[in-house]
């Protein structure tokens, strides 16, 4: 064991265990100034603020209760650091005292000796930091010091900020009529209302000071503030004034610091009428106007609702122009764009913003807003579109939206004018001549031949059999035909029925040579049906002979016998078509017009009669009526059971504002001298709704009705004679509530003398 010795404590050893303790304290002491300096200043913003906004009171003091609070438990821990802790953070923060600072407060006799001696150079090293300029531990002010102040330059503004004109002034009293009770002798006067003030504060989004209306009618934007104050002559058992408003009754408050005066504060969303009720004494009725905002509008100024851009342009850019207008101003707004690349089913869309805010700067009421629109920055290529739109919001933020405008980049195949460069020439529809057509054509050309001369005859004929050849190849396709090796030559090999046409005939049409035709050769046959070999000649085809070669290895099964489904009948005369058009062909070529109008008819006659064939015929399902009989109803003008059912009835239609109806005839029967009854009021209040409803929408008309109104009923309770200008004013307004009547039908005009005498002579 380590022996130790008995040292009483030293001077300087007592006065490092005090400088703990003073260290503890301080350093909570500055925690604390750091936690309260913030607050202190919030304190005084709130204080500011509630200056200027005496309605947010109650909301300002609940945040500053909050923000108490919060500081409260942000304090609590805060006490003195115990001496333990503070030679805890003195180890961590100075490397010099080597972890040591905790020997200082152990007695010197509980130590080794080693220990005591460390002991004591803790305690001067101590001793020399406590000397020192800078705090043994320091608190980081800088945070809260910007915070605090950050606040107090805010409150400094709250509190010197200049308020606003109607504020600066008391607002000026305004007229209110008030209908006072009959005065009775030797009573004290009774309490009334003697000044009435009006202030109006408008939303945030109007960007509007506050005023005093000068009249007890008013407008307002809606969502306004109105505050009424008023001074009374004296105070009434009733209690407090109370303003009736659309059904409600709220009650004034007293005024701090002012005798006798009262207000209230209403947040309008809606045109509204009030009056203001004090002891036994009622307003008229007056209007708040409460205009509503509007949405911006939006106009797109340039371009046009679909603009082309040249693909040939050197420039691919396109300006945009929008008016912005609003009633109370604009805060922000944005160029939608979306960008649609490819085409069908490949096509793919992008969206793109763009902010315009940057010309929204002091948020005006009207402005300009621009931007360019490049297509190649925005990925565009030739044959691409975009759409765009302008969106603009208000201070309030009601938003609108202009119509969605086109922009479309030319694409080059377009532009160069070649229909082939992308998808190959467009082919023209095949063009032929009917059947009815080749007739009127060949007739026409009948009667002009006289002047024409024989070359101009032969080719508009030759031209005319060509049309005929093209009509009938067009229709030889339903037969199953695909080859026309020439004129007259059917495609096939020669057979009996068909011979090849002979070189040493003389005549140029086939039936009229009476020459015999050679004998077929015969051919031999499998098991299929297989044509002959190809006719060989000065007309045949170059080759024939490898045709002729290889047609004992070749099954043909492409013959026109199976290539269609038509029925048998329908084929035969379809192939009787055929050789009718071959016929005609055949004479309009070698100029034989009159010969080939018969072949023409019989061609067209017979396709007619194919159409028929073809023609799917469908019974109609539809309603046959019987047979009426011809002696009994017919010719006897008897509609009996004729015309549809009908039931007629005269019923009498509700009458309309039944209310007012009833307040019309009261005030008629009065005029009249009927004395009225307090009873009566019950006839007048109901008229009053209506009118009240009526003035809310249309106050200059229907206001003063409606305040004679409430004359005629306070009358009418007391049993004193109804106010007879009042009578008019509201008979004239609850007259105007009433539907118009409907139109009276016309008198028929009396028949003149002339029509008179037609009428005689007609029933002589």
């Amino acid at each position: 064991m380590t022996p130790t010795a008995s040292v009483a404590e030293t001077p300087a050893l007592a006065a490092s265990r005090h400088q703990l303790g003073a260290l503890g304290r301080r350093y909570a002491l500055r925690r604390a100034a750091a936690l309260l300096l913030p607050a202190l200043a919030g304190a005084l913003l709130l204080a500011g603020l509630a200056q200027h906004w005496p309605g947010a009171t109650w909301p300002l003091v609940g945040a500053g209760a909050l923000a108490l609070g919060l500081a409260a438990w942000r304090l609590a821990p805060l006490g003195p650091l115990p001496a333990a802790a503070v030679a805890r953070r003195l180890d961590r923060r100075y490397p010099s005292l080597e972890d040591s600072a905790g020997l200082l407060l152990l007695p010197p006799e509980n130590l080794s000796l080693l220990e005591q001696f460390q002991q004591q150079r803790v305690a001067g090293r101590l001793e020399q930091l406590a000397d020192g300029e800078e705090q043994p531990l320091p608190v980081d002010f800088r945070r809260p010091g910007l915070l605090a102040l950050g606040l107090l330059v805010a409150g400094a503004a709250a509190w010197f900020w200049p308020a606003a004109g109607p504020r600066a002034a008391a607002p000026a009293a305004v007229p209110v009529h008030f209908t006072a009770p009959a005065a009775r002798p030797g009573a004290p006067a009774p309490a009334r209302i003697l000044e009435t003030q009006l202030l109006v504060t408008p939303p945030a989004y109007t960007r509007r000071a506050a005023f005093a209306p000068a009249q007890a009618s008013f407008r307002c934007p809606q969502g306004a503030r109105v505050r009424w104050r008023v001074r009374v002559s004296r105070a009434a058992a009733s209690g407090a004034p109370v303003l009736e408003m659309g059904g409600r009754r709220v009650a004034f408050q007293p005024v701090a610091g002012a005798a006798n005066t009262f207000e209230t504060e209403q947040i309008l969303n809606a045109s509204v009428l009030y009056r203001l009720r004090f002891a036994d004494t009622v307003s008229d009725d007056y209007s708040v106007d409460v205009q509503a905002d509007q949405a911006p509008a939006v106009r797109i100024l340039t371009p046009k609702a679909y603009t082309l851009v040249p693909a040939r342009e050197a420039r691919s850019e396109v300006p945009v122009r929008a008016l912005l207008r609003d009633d109370y101003g604009l805060s922000h707004a944005e160029l939608v764009i979306t960008v649609a690349q490819g085409a069908g089913e490949a096509v793919k869309f992008r969206e793109v913003r763009r902010d315009l805010s940057g010309a929204l700067g002091p948020q005006p009421a009207q402005t300009t807003v621009g931007s360019l629109l490049n297509l190649k920055q925005l990925g565009l290529t030739y044959g691409d579109e975009l759409y765009f739109y302008i969106a603009a919001r208000d201070n309030a933020g009601h938003s609108a939206r202009s119509d969605a405008y086109l922009v479309q980049w030319q694409d080059t195949a377009q532009a160069a004018g070649v229909a082939g460069l992308m998808g190959g020439p467009k082919v023209a529809p095949a063009y032929f001549r009917s059947q009815r057509q080749l007739i009127i054509d060949t007739q026409k050309l009948l009667a002009e031949r006289k002047n024409l001369t024989s070359s101009e005859l032969t080719t508009r004929a030759n031209d005319l059999g060509a049309d005929q050849q093209a009509l009938r190849l067009r229709y030889g396709k339903f037969m199953g035909e695909e080859l026309e090796p020439g004129i007259g030559v059917t495609a096939g090999p020669e057979t009996e029925a068909h011979p090849a046409p002979r070189a040493e005939s003389h005549s140029p049409i086939a039936e009229d040579d009476d020459a015999p035709a050679p004998a077929a050769t015969p051919a031999s046959h499998d098991d299929h049906d297989h044509e002959a070999s190809a006719p060989t000649g000065r007309n045949a085809s170059p080759t024939a002979e490898t045709d002729a070669l290889m047609e004992p290895y070749i099954h043909k099964h492409d013959d026109s016998e199976t290539a269609d489904f038509l029925e048998p009948a329908v084929k035969t005369k379809l192939r009787a078509v055929l050789d009718q058009m071959w016929a005609a062909e055949l004479r309009l070529r070698t100029g034989q017009l009159t010969a080939a109008l018969p072949y023409e008819y019989k061609a067209l006659r017979l396709l007619k009669e194919v159409q028929q064939q073809t023609r799917a015929f469908v019974k109609k399902a539809g309603f046959a009526p019987p047979a009426a009989p011809e002696p009994n109803l017919r010719l006897t003008g008897d509609l009996k059971g004729a015309a549809a059912p009908r039931l007629q009835a005269q019923v009498a239609a509700p009458a309309a504002q039944p209310a007012v109806r009833g307040a019309l005839a009261w005030l008629a029967a009065s005029a009249a001298g009927q004395p009225a009854r307090p009873a009566d009021a019950r006839l007048l209040e109901p008229a009053g709704a209506a009118l009240a409803q009526a003035a809310v929408q249309r106050p200059g008309a229907y206001l003063g009705a409606l305040r004679d109104l409430r004359r005629l009923l306070s009358d009418v309770r007391a049993a004193r004679p109804p106010c007879p200008d009042c009578r008019s004013t509201v008979a004239r307004a609850l007259t105007d509530l009433l539907p118009p009547p409907p139109p009276a039908d016309a008198a028929p005009p009396a028949p003149d003398r002339l029509a008179r005498r037609y009428f005689q002579n007609l029933s002589r």
